[in-house]
């Protein structure tokens, strides 16, 4: 139950971690954040193409039985998805794609709310797994849309007091 969102809490730490430790690229949790769904995304978009013969994670027919009736085409949809998650993952990586990416991925969350309300009042089971409950699929959801959505904010870069001091002309004296 708790295996997707430590796909994204645990790789965010190790992010932010790397940070502390001076690689700037993950200097922020914003930043450590984004790079961590993108590694949660690599891992669930890739189980859209995955045969039922893996068993290590969800399947392509695993994913295929969490779609709602209405909708049409379930395994093509599914395939969509899959490519939708990777192209997001790979644009949380770069950062002139990621404000986009985040906004988009965070849409695809609010999208696959049906299938997953779906998956949890049916019962349906992923890799033979027990079904996740509704009680902690909802806000999980809700975390990865949270993210999605932090990701995207723009980037403001500090300016140094002292820039800001020159820049004002506070200092200068005549």
């Amino acid at each position: 139950m708790f295996e997707t969102l430590l796909l994204l809490v645990v790789p965010t730490a190790g992010f932010r971690l790397l940070g502390a430790l001076g690689l700037s690229r993950f200097a922020t949790w914003r930043s450590s954040a984004a790079h961590g769904l993108a590694v949660m995304l690599m891992f669930t978009g890739a189980a859209h193409f995955v045969p039922d013969s893996v068993t290590m994670m969800p399947s392509h027919d695993d994913l295929v039985a969490m779609v709602p009736a209405f909708v049409p085409f379930p395994s093509l949809t599914v395939y969509l998805t899959g490519i939708l998650e990777l192209l997001g993952a790979l644009g949380l990586v770069l950062t002139s794609t990621r404000s986009a990416a985040g906004l988009c991925l965070a849409v695809l969350f609010v999208v696959m709310v049906p299938a997953n309300i779906y998956a949890a009042v049916e019962g349906i089971p992923l890799n033979g797994d027990p079904a996740t409950p509704l009680w902690f699929r909802l806000p999980e959801q809700l975390v990865f849309i949270g993210v999605a959505c932090w990701a995207a904010l723009p980037v403001h870069r500090r300016r140094s007091v002292r820039s800001s001091a020159l820049g004002s002309g506070a200092g200068v004296h005549a």
